[in-house]
Order: structure tokens, then C-alpha cells, then sequence
């Protein structure tokens, strides 16, 4: 077979795997067992849901019977999301879960986390709403990925997070792949994969590849082996010519690639037994989906070439429509398909998380207030929460900056928050340099568009408009996507 900040500290350190070996990915050895999901729902796992604009035409359902409503669902980096939204895209419901703690052996279990949130989310959708599902969508982040049985659908593998790198697969992906391609960096879906490939023992003949929103779209279709092509661009995909390049596809391992198809597009019902369970209707689908920056961009509506969106989550993402496709590996660039034009941008490793090692949530809202946006500081940082940078900077070994630390937390924070506005701004020059549309106005989404100064910072720093997505979260991007596959 070819977000946001999270705004609870407990599960910080769930964001990033545990240290590979220098040189190498960590082993990825992985006894599977089953875990049935409709008892992995734990009750720990703190949740928000919010029912909202809800019509009273019909008592029993809360909306005029004739309505349909659309599900995205955002699995970012520390959390998961839902959208539950109409054909003019108000939102009805919406709601938030907390990863839960998993671990096998020495490892976090991401794989059943992951599955159980998914579920989790399901439940919360309000119960007199379900029958009232259309379709379904969500994303993932980028070059998360999965090895799985074929046949059965469990992870063989411990899987790759989106910022683990694998160098030790580089130099074999550069040695095929065109110069400066944007699997050409250690970070990419395809240097993993090439690393699993080369280090696993195991018998390949009933494995194959499955990004992260893949393998949780299949939880609820049960077609195993469809991917998007906004998912599928790290591991090689080529989304001009819409299909898998020859130099790709000679390789051994091209037998593991899932088949590829538009963001949005229908695959299948919902299954019956989760129909059953939940209470969704029997013409309910489910949609291939994106990636979770692009499902931010898609939700603030920046729809004319020069308009951006950058999205403060636990890392910077930015994405930049342009008429003209940029990809350079060297510069950790890479252009998604968006229709008939391109997104183009790419994923810094600053941003909330190194906020939140820093400091609380109050802290930050206090400290806030009592910085002029309007006054440069002088403070000099590149903030990251670990070893290695890869976009605007594709290195792999850059160290962490965040000192000298004044004794004041108002001006370290305001420090830390310009410098970040910095690396933001020498991305947006460096796609300008490469050929793409120039910028001319950046939305925000995720965590970071609620802090008013921040967003005075940036605005002066980027010497353009800056202002907050009207709808900022990466689940509302999701269920325009489930809407899209209804039309």
C-alpha cells in the first residue's frame, strides 16, 4: 500500500521523547498488545466542552432537524481539541483533553494516549449533537509518525515524534533524494522512516507507514493505508505532480507508503460498532485530513496570497500563501498544496513550551501587563526548550540562548517574547529572499494570539499588521476540512 499553549503544567514533560543515542534514533522496539478503547478511557483525564449557540426549534435534538453539524479534532503537541460547527461555521460545541500518561516499559505509550483521546473527544461531543454529525476530520502534527501491522492496524514501533531527528538515515536520504528536497533534513518523516528500516530486524513484509492523523482516521473508518497529501510532503510525496516521485518509489521501503489523496476527501462511513457506541448517525463519513499547522492556517480564512498565519502553540509554525512553491531543506522551507496555490513556511523549535518552563500561566498574565510593547529590549536570546533548531535555521546541534537573565522576570519575559518576535520576522525575510509572496498582513493562532502585548511586540517587530485569527484554534480548521468533504 502506497496548537496552543497548553494551559496546564502537569503534562510538560510529555511534550518531547526521551534522548535518542547521539548520532541515531532511539530504539523503537515495541511488544504490541491490545488495548480496547472503550475501557482506556480514564476519568483523570481533565476535560473542557462547551456547548454554545444551540437553536430550540426541536426540544429533544437543540437544533431544527434538517441541520447538519461538522467534527474536527486538532491532536497537537501537548493535547487534543474539538469543533463542532454548521455549514456557516458558527460553532455549536467545543472541548479539550489532556494526553494522558502512559508508559510501556521505559517509554511513553504515544500510541494508546493518543487512541484514548481520540475516544475521549468522541464522548464529549454533547450527546443530543451526534446523530447530527455529517462528517469527521482532524489533524496531526507534522512528520509524526507510525510503523504498524498491515493487516491488524497496531504500531509495531514506538513512534516518531514530530521533532525527533534521525541523522543516521540523512546521508542515504540525501544520496536519493533531489539537493535541498524537503525530506532532506534529519527531522523528515522519510529519515525516519529509512532509520526504522535500516535498524529494525524484523520481517517487513505486513508493515507499513501511517502518519499520526492517518492512523487515527483509520481508528474511525477502518481502511487502513489512506494518507493527504499535506501529511504525506516529509515522506517524499510529490503534491504537484500528485503522486510519489521514481526515486521514491524504487527504494525497498516504498511498499510501506500509505495511497495519498486531497485533504477533505470522503473515505468511508464511520464505523458501525463506534456509530453504535456513541450515537452518530449511519450517513456519518470520515475525511482525510492535514497537518496541525495547516489546520490553523485553514481556520483563520486567510484566503489572498500574502496573508499569513502564525501559530503560537508549543512551538512557532508559520504559513505564508503564496502563488509560487518554495522548497529549500537547507533553510528547513517546504511548501504545502493548498488547491491552486501554496502554503509555505515552516516549524521552529521556539515558542510556548520554553514559555512554560519558565514561568506559570499567572505569571505570564501579570508579568504581561507591565511590559511597553513599544520599547525594544536589548535582551539577545534564541529560545529553545532543547538541543537543535530547524526553521528559520535548520541545525540540529544549535544550543539553547536564553541568558544573560536580568534580575527583573518583567524584562526577561519581555526578552524572551521579542526574541521569539525576532526569529519570527527573519523567517517571514528568508521566505521573501526565497521567491514566495511577500507578506502583508500575519494572523495569529494557538496559545499565544491571547496576549495583547505580545502581539504590539511582533507588530512592531515584523513592521505589519498583526492581529488575532478570528477563529484560532487548529480543530476548527479540522471540521472545515469534514465540511469540505460533504460538498
Amino acid at each position: 500500500m502506497l496548537g496552543s499553549i497548553n494551559h496546564s503544567s502537569t503534562l510538560s514533560i510529555l511534550l518531547y521523547p526521551l534522548s535518542p543515542k547521539p548520532g541515531c534514533c532511539s530504539s523503537r522496539k515495541l511488544n504490541v498488545r491490545t488495548h480496547p478503547w472503550e475501557k482506556s478511557v480514564e476519568k483523570s483525564v481533565k476535560l473542557r466542552t462547551m456547548v454554545v449557540g444551540c437553536k430550540i426549534e426541536n426540544q429533544e435534538m437543540g437544533f431544527q432537524a434538517s441541520e447538519r453539524l461538522y467534527l474536527g479534532m486538532d491532536f497537537g503537541t501537548s493535547g487534543a481539541r474539538y469543533a463542532l460547527i454548521d455549514k456557516q461555521g458558527t460553532i455549536h460545541a467545543e472541548g479539550k483533553r489532556e494526553y494522558p500518561n502512559y508508559m510501556k516499559e521505559d517509554s511513553l505509550d504515544w500510541a494508546l494516549s493518543w487512541k484514548t483521546t481520540l475516544f475521549s473527544l468522541l464522548e464529549d461531543v454533547p450527546v443530543h449533537l451526534r446523530p447530527l454529525v455529517a462528517s469527521i476530520s482532524l489533524d496531526g502534527t507534522s512528520a509524526t509518525m507510525l510503523i504498524i501491522d498491515s493487516k491488524t492496524g497496531e504500531p509495531l514501533a514506538i513512534p516518531y515524534l514530530y521533532n525527533e531527528s534521525c541523522p543516521d538515515a540523512l546521508p542515504l536520504v540525501k544520496s536519493i533524494a533531489p539537493m535541498n528536497h524537503t525530506v532532506c533534513s534529519g527531522s523528515s518523516t522519510l529519515c525516519k522512516l529509512v532509520s526504522w528500516w535500516n535498524n529494525d530486524d524484523s520481517d517487513k513484509k505486513s508493515t507499513m507507514l501511517l502518519h499520526q492523523a492517518d492512523w487515527l482516521l483509520w481508528l474511525l473508518h477502518g481502511q487502513l493505508g489512506v494518507s493527504d497529501y499535506n501529511n504525506a510532503l516529509k515522506v517524499g510525496y510529490d503534491p504537484e505532480a500528485d503522486s510519489y516521485p521514481d526515486w521514491l518509489l524504487s527504494q525497498p521501503y516504498a511498499q510501506l507508503l500509505p495511497m495519498v489523496k486531497a485533504p477533505g476527501t470522503s473515505i468511508g462511513h464511520l464505523k458501525g460498532d463506534i456509530r453504535t457506541q456513541f450515537g452518530f448517525s449511519e450517513d456519518c463519513i470520515v475525511c482525510t485530513g492535514t497537518t496541525d499547522s495547516i489546520a490553523a492556517f485553514l481556520a483563520a480564512r486567510a484566503t489572498k496570497p500574502g496573508k499569513a498565519v502564525t501559530s503560537l502553540g508549543s512551538t512557532l509554525a508559520i504559513k505564508l500563501l503564496s502563488t509560487t512553491r518554495i522548497e529549500d531543506a537547507r533553510y528547513g522551507v517546504y511548501s504545502h498544496r493548498l488547491d491552486d496555490k501554496w502554503l509555505v513556511g515552516g516549524a521552529s523549535n521556539t515558542g510556548g513550551a520554553v514559555l512554560k518552563e519558565n514561568f506559570s500561566d499567572e505569571q505570564l498574565e501579570k508579568l504581561s501587563e507591565h511590559i511597553n510593547p513599544m520599547e525594544a529590549s536589548p535582551l539577545d536570546y534564541y529560545p529553545l526548550k532543547s538541543v537543535g533548531e530547524r526553521f528559520p535555521v535548520a541545525n540540529p546541534k544549535m544550543e539553547p540562548r536564553l541568558h544573560p537573565r536580568p534580575e527583573s522576570d518583567v524584562e526577561y519575559l519581555h526578552g524572551i517574547l521579542e526574541s521569539i518576535a525576532r526569529i519570527e520576522a527573519k523567517a517571514y525575510m528568508l521566505l521573501k529572499d526565497l521567491g514566495a509572496t511577500q507578506v502583508d498582513e500575519v494572523f495569529t493562532a494557538g496559545g499565544g494570539a491571547k496576549n495583547d502585548k505580545w502581539t504590539k511586540i511582533r507588530e512592531r517587530v515584523l513592521g505589519l499588521p498583526v492581529s488575532r485569527a478570528t477563529q484560532t484554534e487548529a480543530a476548527y480548521g479540522a471540521a472545515l476540512l469534514a465540511l469540505k468533504g460533504c460538498q
